[in-house]
Parts: structure tokens; C-alpha cells; sequence
């Protein structure tokens, strides 16, 4: 990647229902299709964080977000030209696979044993551990 090439600002989702995380599986025809993420997507211009996790879990999940939180973790793909903010959000309703091939709630372990995405795995590494 160039040196000057800016990189785009992406926000994931951190869902946790007790000891348990909410990630999804990427899509068929998506980068990274089977791999599985937390939710969210790309910041648009002049939107904040918090309205960007808003209106993604809404698009993809049908959850109205309650409460988001300050990134507590940023990573940096260079290889993908993202930098993915991880905020922890509270939600209200039941999430629906809407634009995900999938979704569940896994204990950090098991997170650990899944496919993830490259900047969910190392959050994974870096941040939960239990």
C-alpha cells in the first residue's frame, strides 16, 4: 500500500450477552466471505462513529443501538486499507442475519477457534482475554 493512501475508517461492534460475544460471517461475493466479524462497516463522510454503528447494525442486524461507547481498541489493515475501530455497544432487540450468511454468540474461546477477519482476530488476541 502507499505511504500517502489514506485509510478508510471502518467501526465493529462489541455485543456481549453475559460471557458471550455477538460476531457474524461475511457473505458470499464480500472480501473475507466465510470469515466471520464483529458487525459494522465504513464510516461515511462527516458521519461519527456512534451514528455509523447506528445505521449499520440496523442495516444488517434490525438492532437499535442504546448506548456506544469510545473506540476501546483501533487496528490498523493496511492490507485492506482500513482502520477498524472496536466499540462496545448496547442494543435492543433480537439480531437477524440481514446482510451476514450467519451469526452467534461465542465465549472468548471459541472465538479464539473461529475464522476471523484479520483486524477482529487480532482484537481478539490483543483485548479479550479471559
Amino acid at each position: 500500500m502507499s505511504p500517502s493512501r489514506a485509510l478508510i475508517a471502518v467501526v465493529a461492534a462489541v455485543i456481549a450477552r453475559g460471557d458471550r460475544y455477538l460476531v457474524c460471517r461475511r457473505p458470499r461475493g464480500k472480501p473475507h466471505a466465510g470469515l466471520w466479524e464483529f458487525p459494522g462497516g465504513k464510516v461515511r463522510a462527516g458521519e461519527s462513529h456512534s451514528a455509523a454503528l447506528e445505521r449499520e447494525l440496523l442495516e444488517e442486524l434490525g438492532l437499535r443501538v442504546t448506548r456506544a461507547a469510545e473506540s476501546r481498541f483501533e487496528h490498523a489493515n493496511e492490507e485492506a486499507g482500513v482502520m477498524v475501530s472496536f466499540h462496545d455497544v448496547e442494543v435492543d432487540g433480537e439480531p437477524e442475519p440481514l446482510e451476514h450468511a450467519e451469526l452467534g454468540w461465542f465465549a472468548v474461546e471459541a472465538l479464539r477457534a473461529l475464522s476471523l477477519t484479520p483486524s477482529d482476530a487480532h482484537f481478539v488476541r490483543a483485548v479479550l482475554r479471559r
